[in-house]
């Protein structure tokens, strides 16, 4: 049931849906700019590194081979100024919070990619970059440093929508009165005294942030491959330089579907540092399962803003709460679940879920309508569950496609990993035995008490023909 053909995302390029046709069939190839490796990720960081995840998962899903590089940029003004703050190496700083990166993005289930590029380590192929636009009349070097010229490639601002003329007094153009053009932007930069640099034909130097994500790409993935990702922030002047870059080299297209999450807002402004109001993920994390912060991002579709508050996290809390103990009902039922004539009514239901997952997936990814089917699906299978009689083959295959639709949106769900949920799960069969023990010899007092202590505690129990159940109150 996976329809490849369907599958329509919005290009940034073109300002509109188009149908989904990689390059190579079969194929797909992504390029998904990563974070500059100066402090722990924020949740506006968070956003694009979990919405990319999910769209290469969604890829996989439908039968691509999906090839996924996500850079990191370890050389930067900001990685070289807090190192001088930490009195400590920047690329050592940089590692540090690579570190940290994937602890971070393993508790959010981000899955790693296929290569993580990091700038320090590409400094030859930036180097022959920079060379091969200097030779082809693209860039010059002025006494260290090393400009593209933006008047000599003919179709800049067509990803942002802005043109030459207008950007001329565009607030982040660079000053610098040696530049032929104000809007030339720095391709190579003529080290300071102390600072991180390396040898090139130029003299001491090193990498201008655009040039980096377009040597890099080029590596994994050549000059033109399929999707081309990040946050909106990075559309101007990030993208739009590293197209001028790209494409002034290789003369083709460098990627063919531009796509773009937005912001996070708190109080309806754009979460940054400089505004004072982002949240480190990992702060989040210490107050909210990670698997609900991975719901929260998913909960809206990826191009709309998302407002910030704790509030809302809760609200996804109790919305994954939901779909767990769907999910549970699923587990339990196998559990005491044979051979029924009833089973048709939760395979039509599982069918249609499914089918409305895909829809949802095919309108560029719109996780909101996606998740909207899982709910859906959720009180089904709670319907189903109260039956007096269920039937195996259909609960296992409502459980395969849960599973399967859960896992493009990267969800775990059990309530508890590893070996403490093991145990919750023991000790809640012992209780629960505890308990029917008591009912069979009518102390109904101990037997009350033992389920209204639990609902204290936010534990339910609910008492089926098939036996009783239990799940965390939402």
């Amino acid at each position: 049931m996976k329809r490849v053909s369907e599958l329509h995302v919005y290009n940034t390029l073109t300002k509109s849906k188009e149908k989904f046709e990689p390059l190579r069939e079969g194929q797909v190839r992504m390029y998904v700019c990563g974070p500059t490796t100066y402090n722990y990720i924020h949740l506006g960081n968070a956003r694009p590194i979990v919405v990319f995840d999910t769209v290469r998962r969604y890829l996989q899903y439908l039968g691509y081979q999906v090839t996924y590089v996500q850079n990191f940029t370890d050389v930067d003004d900001k990685i070289i100024n807090k190192a001088q703050e930490e009195k400590s190496e920047p690329l050592a700083l940089a590692a540090k919070y690579i570190d940290e990166y994937f602890k971070d993005a393993d508790k959010l289930n981000v899955k790693r990619a296929d290569v993580h590029p990091k700038v320090s380590e590409h400094i030859n192929e930036i180097i022959n970059f920079v060379k091969k636009l200097i030779e082809k009349g693209k860039a010059y070097e002025i006494d260290g440093d090393v400009y593209f010229s933006v008047r000599k490639f003919d179709d800049y601002g067509k990803l942002s929508g802005r043109s030459v003329d207008d950007l001329l007094a565009g607030a982040r153009i660079e000053v610098d009165a040696r530049k032929k053009d104000p809007l030339d932007f720095a391709l190579w930069k003529k080290a300071k005294d102390g600072e991180l640099s390396w040898s090139s034909p130029w003299g001491q130097g090193r990498p201008g942030w655009h040039i980096e994500c377009s040597a890099m790409s080029c590596k994994y993935l050549g000059d033109e491959f399929d999707i081309h990702g990040g946050g909106s922030d990075l559309i101007f002047p990030h993208h739009e330089n590293e197209i001028a870059q790209t494409e002034s080299l290789g003369e083709k297209p460098m990627a063919k579907y531009w796509l773009h999450n937005g912001f996070i807002t708190v109080n309806q402004e754009k979460m940054s540092k400089s505004l004072g109001n982002f949240f480190l993920l990992r702060d989040i994390l210490a107050k909210f399962d990670p698997m609900v912060v991975r719901f929260f991002l998913l909960s809206t579709h990826y191009r709309s803003p998302i407002d910030f508050d704790d509030e809302r996290l809760q609200v996804a809390q109790r919305g994954l709460e939901r779909l767990r103990n769907a999910y549970a009902q699923l587990e339990y039922g196998l559990k005491n679940a044979g051979s029924s004539e009833n089973g048709a009514k939760l395979i039509a239901a599982t069918k249609n879920a499914q089918e409305q997952f895909v829809q949802a997936m095919n309108d560029d990814f719109n996780t909101a309508l996606a998740i909207a089917a899982l709910f859906d699906l959720a009180r089904d299978i709670n319907t189903y569950s109260s039956e007096k009689e269920l039937d195996k083959d259909a609960l296992a295959g409502a459980k395969k496609v849960f599973e399967d639709l859960m896992g493009v949106i990267g969800i775990n769900l059990a309530v508890e990993q590893g070996e403490k949920g093991q145990i919750l799960e023991g000790l809640m069969e012992l209780i629960i035995e505890i308990r029917q023990t008591a009912r069979k010899n009518k102390d109904f007092t101990t037997a009350d008490l033992i389920r209204d202590k639990l609902k204290e505690l936010g534990v339910i129990l609910e008492d089926a023909p098939q036996g009783t159940k239990w799940k965390i109150n939402s």
